[in-house]
């Protein structure tokens, strides 16, 4: 069985769980720690989880949100780390002398019962990638901070059961906004993040018939409206806009079946 479920989702931090059982054990890992260790075991322990429980981290990119609480959760609880190279030297994990283990875009990592696969992905970051992950059954994937589409998003968004997607921001709130000019550029940018209609664009080219469920991710709370997402990746999929789930940055999303 194969379970996600998000701890926040935003500017003020990310981490998502994933967890897979193959009958004889079970494999947690996290997809990136932006919170310190206090409010990280305070969202697990919402999720039904200790931080003893967490089997790993594998971290996106560098960026404080997704990456800030991963070192105080590697040393004090001894988690080991997966990232890209980029990654792990604009983190700084060297220079903090923690152990870390590298991966790349398209290598497959296993992890009991977890099979784990990064893909590239266009952001202002060091070798930023994203991430499938299977039972060696069901199979999902995340896909945030990514600023366009790109044939390896594609080629890795295939066979899913599930995904977790970046809505970032409207275009028309982005624009017509409070941020500086650089920032707007920066957001709507190629490397920057998915608008509603990108990320609708991304669902309209990937295959949909196996997929169960698709989760919004990354909300800006300045730029966007979990309607306004909703409706985007509704569209797209026929459904009711009740059925579109939305990553929240306080409460996260509660575990869900893939």
């Amino acid at each position: 069985m194969l379970r996600v479920c998000s701890l926040g989702s935003g500017s003020g931090g990310n981490a998502l769980v994933v967890e897979a059982t193959d009958g004889l054990a079970t494999s947690r890992v996290l997809i990136d720690n932006g919170f310190n260790l206090r409010q990280l075991v305070r969202r697990l322990e919402r999720a039904g989880l200790a931080v003893e429980a967490i089997d790993a981290v594998f971290i996106t990119h560098e960026h404080s949100d997704h990456s800030a609480g991963v070192a105080a959760l590697a040393f004090r609880h001894n988690v080991p780390v997966f990232c890209t190279a980029g990654t792990a030297a604009a983190c700084g994990l060297d220079e903090q002398t923690l152990t870390w283990t590298r991966i790349e875009a398209g290598q497959l990592v296993e992890l009991g019962a977890l099979r784990m696969e990064p893909f590239a992905v266009p952001h202002d970051a060091s070798e930023p990638v994203q991430f499938t992950f299977s039972d060696g059954v069901r199979r999902a994937a995340v896909l945030t901070d990514a600023g366009e589409c790109s044939a390896s998003i594609l080629d890795a968004l295939v066979g899913l059961h599930a995904l977790v997607l970046e809505c970032n921001h409207d275009a028309r709130m982005l624009l017509q906004g409070a941020y500086p000019p650089f920032l707007k550029q920066r957001i709507a940018g190629a490397r920057g993040h998915l608008s509603n209609d990108q990320a609708a664009a991304i669902l309209s080219q990937v295959d949909r018939r196996g997929l169960g469920w698709v989760a919004a991710a990354h909300l800006s709370a300045a730029n966007n409206r979990p309607d306004l997402a909703r409706r985007a990746l509704a569209d797209v999929l026929g459904c009711d806009v009740s059925d579109v789930p939305v990553l929240d940055q306080s409460l996260g999303l509660d575990w869900r079946e893939v």
